[in-house]
This record gives C-alpha cells, sequence and structure tokens, in this order.
C-alpha cells in the first residue's frame, strides 16, 4: 500500500476533519486517478478520502453494509460539500500483494478463493444495491458507445466482437449474489494469513459472483506474472458454482468497464 508522508493544508479540507488532522502523521495513499487518499496516522488508523460530488454516496453506502456483516472497518463519516468526503477506520493488516502473501502464491490462491466464497454465501436481503448488474450494463453500453475500452482484458479481437458477446449472454448473468464488484488483491487485507477485511466497495452490492470470479483469477495472473493460479483459484473456491459461458460474458463486458 503506497504511503508518502504529506502535510495536508487544512484550509482544503473540511473543518469538521481537522481535530483529527492536527499533530498526527499524515500519508498520500491515493492509488487513482478519481480520488485522493489520505491515511492519518492516529490510534488505530483512518483514511479519508475526496472524490467528486456525488461518487462516494454508493461506497459510504455500501461499506456501512458491509461493515455491519463484519466485512469491513467502519464509516465515522460522509459529507457531502464541494466535493464527497469519506472518514473510515482503517481495516488492519496488509493487502494481499503485501510480499509475504504474494511469495506464497499457492496458499494465496486458494485462501483467495475461500475469502471470496464466504462473501458469496453471505445472506444478501438486507443490501441496499440489490441489482448491481443493471449499472454494470449501463456502463457497458455507454462506454462502448463513447469508445472507451481496453481489449487486454479479454481475448477478443475486436470492441464489436466483445460487444456482442455482452448483448447476446448478458441475460446469463443474474442479481443473487452479494459481491465485492472489484476483487482484487490490492481490496483485501490480512493478519497472518487471516482475513481482516475490504476496501473500495463502490462497485459492490447484490450482482452476479462470476464478476468477482472473474477478477480473482485476474488479478492472480497481474500480480503473480503467470497464469498457473488460476485453475488453483477455481477448484477452492468450488467448480458447482462456476459457469464458464457467464465467465466469459463478464471477460467481455469488461472491456467496457
Amino acid at each position: 500500500m503506497k504511503r508518502i508522508k504529506i502535510k495536508p493544508n487544512l484550509e482544503n479540507i473540511p473543518t469538521q476533519f481537522h481535530k483529527l488532522l492536527e499533530g498526527a502523521e499524515v500519508y498520500d495513499s491515493s492509488c487513482s486517478p478519481e480520488a485522493s487518499v489520505m491515511y492519518i496516522d492516529r490510534d488505530c488508523g483512518y483514511f479519508l478520502k475526496k472524490a467528486p460530488l456525488g461518487s462516494l454516496k454508493k461506497e459510504a453506502l455500501l461499506a456501512c453494509y458491509f461493515h455491519k456483516k463484519g466485512f469491513t472497518a467502519p464509516v465515522v463519516e460522509y459529507l457531502t460539500l464541494e466535493d464527497d468526503w469519506m472518514l473510515s477506520e482503517r481495516v488492519l493488516g496488509e493487502d494481499a500483494t503485501h510480499s509475504t502473501y504474494l511469495g506464497d502464491p499457492r496458499r494465496l490462491a486458494i485462501k483467495s478463493a475461500e475469502i471470496l466464497r464466504a462473501l458469496h454465501e453471505t445472506d444478501f436481503s438486507d443490501c441496499p444495491v440489490k441489482t448491481r448488474m443493471s449499472d454494470y450494463f449501463d456502463t457497458v453500453d455507454e462506454n462502448y458507445k463513447e469508445g472507451a475500452l481496453d481489449l487486454s482484458y479479454a481475448n477478443f479481437a475486436t470492441a464489436d466482437e466483445a460487444y456482442r458477446t455482452t448483448v447476446e449472454g448478458r441475460n446469463i448473468l443474474k442479481n443473487d449474489t452479494l459481491i465485492h464488484g472489484d476483487y482484487c488483491l490490492p481490496n483485501f487485507l490480512m493478519q497472518n494469513w487471516n482475513f481482516s477485511g475490504f476496501v473500495d466497495l463502490g462497485n459492490g452490492g447484490v450482482g452476479d459472483r462470476h464478476v468477482d470470479l472473474f477478477w480473482g483469477a485476474w488479478t492472480l495472473n497481474f500480480n503473480l506474472h503467470t497464469d498457473e493460479y488460476r485453475d488453483l483459484f477455481f477448484d477452492a473456491y468450488g467448480r458447482d458454482k462456476i459457469n464458464e459461458d457467464a465467465l466469459l460474458v463478464v471477460s467481455a463486458a469488461e472491456v467496457f468497464g
């Protein structure tokens, strides 16, 4: 997890967070251009996230829900001002890209599958986001029309071929499982191989398990620089729950994700 020590400018930060920031060690922990993240080294640690107006609403809602289910740390405060601000307690441990975990890839593949299966077996009847796949395919349609795509996520020769696969197969994907939505190694943390919690939950909700399964296999390949552990990951998760046709549709959809 990237951390660069900084001195925050309190004039650009809501007054509600000043007391927490004053006298604390603060680090830039941003990992995408869409949002800035500060790690505040006080008590057990906090993360303060800033993003464009309205963009953190769903993430805050889902983070509160996942905390209720025991899957993440609590949200302390969510503010909507000129921008969105979300203050969360730190999930203890290190994310799964830590050298301890990458150094034992077989164990990591199995553990990643076990964590995911436990999430997918969770009761979702009270989840506030019930139809994640509707938003998912809205994004696919919009990005296809705008030409926003990345063919590296799947083995399709053209954008039209990938989009045709999503159109023909989208009815395979169901809203029948509580999903993370971006199940990559940096997005779950462990302490001594024991699961601590998820982060970055803005794409979660009730959706199709194959979205998480796609990303779970992808992230092992990306971070371990080999696809050797794909089958082990799927075997440990349970082949009885995996539909290869559904995985193909997700891989096509993620071209426009």
